[in-house]
């Protein structure tokens, strides 16, 4: 099989840098794999429960959204013991992805990875510090900084996998997995790469954690009604829900799939980023920022706003973030969102952090790939200061159909330090 690349040369032959998405894994709280998730979506089934640990008994907040698979269930016990949870769910998703786009035939050094964490291995490096402080630091696992590290979840994928052209971790908090999706396209187009390997993970439903968002009064406190926490858009909002869990895709160039003969679930045509400068934790309430990740993503897509046929929107349920989202998305789409639907997938299951975007990258990419735009819950009394437009936008309830012809989508992450990133899939032509 040829790889597109010209002999005694690195670069492949054609100068077409059109990006494709191939393969697509998930590990969510409300799946242990995109089918599973796609279908638990559709369905409006909610991944927010009660925390069982007993350390959650103390803290306001005791509600989270754990995967919906134990990792153990899927991995040998080799694997559960020198990884980190986070890097647990990045390697989970990519084999998933890597298996659905065919398992391609790539040279390493047409491989890459990027795949990122908001808070890395936050978790495994709290858990060995009580290890030190209980039993001292002859008992601390030797592979606690490797649990740690930020790209470790990147790095132990390119290891499986073989990926020797680059691997990137892009640290932009609740981003991270937007971020990397735009740098794997980036890859891609500047003819570093053939087929990266790209997404976020994130694992952090660990007691301080929960405990320094409940003490910034981030999270939902509806500990009697975990499934109706997370209320994006809704007049009582409180908050969002902690999750976990991890999403992948396989990018590749289109001539490299077509050579292939590869599946295309849509094409990663553009992606946007900004900053507010602002505020650490508090999105700018005039929608600037975001609004300009936006529009340099329909720029880069070379799409016209009009073309934007649905939005997967950042939609955490906090009351500030909603209220920002909702000007940005009226400054750039117009009176009535030019018709486009809303998704807010996150009110089934919760802030995945750093994975979030990644994983709504694949539910944006199913969602053009089937037709199908999944349910927003919890919506029981829409807040009137979002807006009409983007409320009768939301598809409530049940699932809705993208217009027949429906073209473009638009997926959004943004962050704490006022990083926005934006990312338009298209189907694929």
């Amino acid at each position: 099989m040829t790889d597109g690349r010209a002999a005694g040369h690195g670069r492949p032959v054609s100068d077409d840098r059109e990006v494709v998405v191939t393969g697509l894994g998930t590990f969510s709280p409300v799946g242990g794999d995109a089918p599973a998730t796609w279908k638990a979506l559709l369905a409006g089934i909610s991944g927010v429960r009660g925390i069982e640990a007993p350390w959650a008994d103390e803290l306001p907040v005791r509600i989270a959204a754990p995967v919906a698979v134990e990792p153990a269930e899927r991995l040998a016990t080799h694997e559960m013991r020198r990884l980190g949870r986070v890097q647990q769910l990045a390697l989970l998703a990519a084999r998933e992805a890597w298996q659905d786009a065919g398992a391609p035939e790539t040279p390493p050094e047409r491989l890459a990875v990027a795949v990122s964490s908001g808070g890395g291995g936050v978790g495994s490096l709290l858990a060995q510090y009580d290890v030190l402080r209980e039993r001292g630091w002859q008992r601390v696992s030797p592979l606690t900084l490797p649990m740690y590290m930020a790209n470790g979840p990147a790095a132990w994928i390119s290891l499986e996998f073989g990926a020797a052209a680059e691997l990137h971790a892009p640290a932009s908090a609740c981003a991270s997995g937007a971020d990397a999706l735009a740098r794997g396209r980036e890859l891609i187009r500047s003819g570093q790469a053939d087929v990266v390997l790209a997404g976020g993970a994130d694992a952090m439903i660990h007691p301080v954690i929960v405990a320094g968002f409940a003490a910034m009064r981030a999270l939902s406190r509806r500990n009697e009604d975990p499934e109706g926490a997370c209320r994006p858009f809704d007049a009582g909002r409180d908050g969002f829900v902690l999750g976990e869990g991890a999403g992948v895709m396989v990018l590749e160039a289109a001539g490299h799939a077509a050579r292939r003969g590869a599946r295309v679930y849509a094409e990663l045509a553009g992606a946007g980023r900004s900053a507010d400068a602002y505020h650490i934790a508090n999105p700018d309430p005039s929608g600037t920022g975001a609004a300009r990740a936006m529009r340099r993503a329909l720029d880069d897509a070379g799409v016209e706003s009009g073309e934007i046929a649905h939005v997967n929107a950042h939609a955490t349920g906090t009351t500030l973030g909603d209220a920002a989202e909702a000007v940005a998305l009226r400054q750039v789409l117009g009176p009535g969102l030019g018709g486009a639907s809303v998704a807010a997938t996150k009110s089934l299951t919760g802030h995945l952090l750093g994975a979030g975007g990644a994983v709504e990258a694949v539910v944006t990419a199913l969602t053009l790939h089937h037709g199908l735009v999944p349910p927003a819950v919890n919506l029981d009394e829409p807040d009137p200061s979002i807006g009409d437009d983007v409320l009768g936008a939301l598809v409530r309830d049940a699932p809705g159909a993208l217009p027949e012809g429906a073209a473009a989508a638009l997926s959004n992450s943004f962050a704490f330090g006022g990083q926005n990133v934006s990312l338009v899939l298209r189907r694929p032509r």
